[in-house]
């Protein structure tokens, strides 16, 4: 149902590196960019698509108090996969991979603006 979801960033090239280690476990990919500005990523199975941007104000970007971006996963160890790479690339554990329903495993982190993300397997 969701076309895309942006995601701000203060520094668009640290962003694209840090997605690119984060997306890869979970097939995300690069798929176009506008310009200096914004990076797309988006992955065969799912129509959807995120991207990391400055903002088009040009203000800073700043993480929404209550926002989160959730990233499905295949299997849980993607999501294990997912978050090591996060970690890794200089993300902020929020919290690391678990049970935390009996359907749902996941595990948050925080990107280098402070953008609240979590990767889960459902099932």
């Amino acid at each position: 149902m969701i076309a895309y979801a942006t995601i701000g960033t203060n520094d668009l090239e640290r962003a694209t590196k840090f997605y690119d280690a984060v997306l890869a476990p979970l097939g995300g990919r690069r798929t176009f960019a506008n310009g200096d500005r914004m990076q797309f990523y988006g992955s065969k199975d799912t129509p959807g698509m995120i991207a990391v941007s400055k903002p088009y104000d040009e203000q800073p970007a700043t993480a929404g108090n209550g926002t989160m971006f959730g990233l499905p996963a295949g299997t849980k160890a993607d999501v294990d996969a997912a978050y090591a790479a996060a970690i890794a690339a200089g993300a902020v554990c929020d919290g690391a991979p678990g049970q935390r329903m009996p359907t749902f495993y996941g595990a948050y982190f925080r990107d280098p603006d402070g953008n609240k993300v979590c990767v889960f397997n459902m099932g």
